[in-house]
């Protein structure tokens, strides 16, 4: 069974997790399973994870031809540790994850995630909960430009989501999309669409991706072995800086501090070691497969210390 969509930066990847034949590996965003095809291929055990009923049944045959070495779980990788404890699985080798909407959700006009086609403004990943369509037409402006602005960096966020209140009802991507590019001056000869931001701040927010993955985060640092490796691929900034921080508080490397600014303590022992460089893609994968372009793939290994706790995304 080969994979319908291309993983981004699958060998770097699957170096950086340096499996061993036998080892129990968590994809925590199965998606088409590229991932997990290549994890399989090295021998792991692989218990994957997606919040989308449709992966999950895409998945099947996959389980079948694995002869019992893939496990498919329906469940928000942040409840990853939960899940793997009631299946007897904890401490897992690594964990990787695939931060963001996937190629097929983009590429289905009626699951409402981009203006490419025209379909309903749903954005749901796991197809439950409020609809963007929803969301739109029934929360306050204020509400609507902080979304905007937050979680889509949209400079003009107040404009827009004056704009969409006087245009309401929505009810298809390329409704929102118009609105969007009427209030901020759109010409089609542009480089870039300015409804982009907007599309992915109202996704973000409705499928709660930021939370879900500082949470995930927390859990994949519960459910790692000493010497486990983490391996997370983002593809905003908004993504990368959170797993950044991540990394960098929970690998002690926190500022020294100065006669103007006070020093920095950690607040436990380092819970992960040999934080490499964010690695992305060369000028090959790119050409083969755009999307690659803003991938930033960040690796860290578990170290024996205690696990953090958990702060709450805000």
């Amino acid at each position: 069974m080969s994979a319908p969509h291309l993983p981004v930066l699958l060998n770097e990847v699957v170096d950086a997790l340096a499996i061993v034949s036998g080892e129990v590996h968590v994809d925590a965003t199965f998606g088409a399973g590229g991932y997990t095809r290549a994890m399989l291929a090295r021998g792991a055990r692989v218990i994957a994870f997606d919040r989308d009923p449709d992966a999950i049944a895409a998945g099947r045959p996959m389980v079948d031809e694995s002869e019992g070495a893939l496990t498919l779980v329906h469940a928000v990788f942040s409840a990853l540790q939960l899940e793997l404890e009631q299946r007897g699985a904890v401490p897992v080798d690594g964990v990787t994850m695939d931060i963001g909407v996937s190629s097929m959700q983009l590429d289905q006009p009626e699951r409402g995630f981009s203006f490419q086609s025209d379909g309903p403004l749903d954005m749901r990943m796991s197809q439950t909960g409020m609809t963007a369509a929803q969301f739109l037409n029934e929360a306050d402006e204020e509400t609507i430009a902080d979304v905007l602005f937050e979680l889509g960096e949209e400079p003009k966020a107040r404009r827009v989501a004056r704009a969409i209140v006087a245009a309401r009802p929505l009810a298809t991507t390329q409704d929102l999309a118009t609105v969007v590019r009427r209030a901020l001056g759109f010409r089609p000869h542009e480089k870039k669409d300015p409804s982009t931001r907007s599309f992915q701040a109202i996704r973000i927010y409705l499928n709660r991706e930021l939370g879900e993955l500082a949470d995930g985060l927390a859990a994949a640092e519960r459910a790692l072995k000493p010497g486990g490796r983490l391996a997370v691929v983002t593809f905003h900034s908004l993504e990368d800086r959170l797993v950044k921080r991540f990394l960098r508080e929970r690998s002690g490397a926190v500022p020294g501090g100065s006669r103007h600014v006070p020093q920095v303590v950690a607040k436990a022992a380092p819970s992960f070691e040999s934080v490499a460089r964010a690695v992305r893609a060369g000028e090959d994968e790119i050409i083969r497969n755009p999307r690659a372009r803003s991938a930033t793939l960040r690796v860290a290994r578990r170290t024996s210390a205690a696990a953090w706790p958990q702060e709450e995304m805000r």
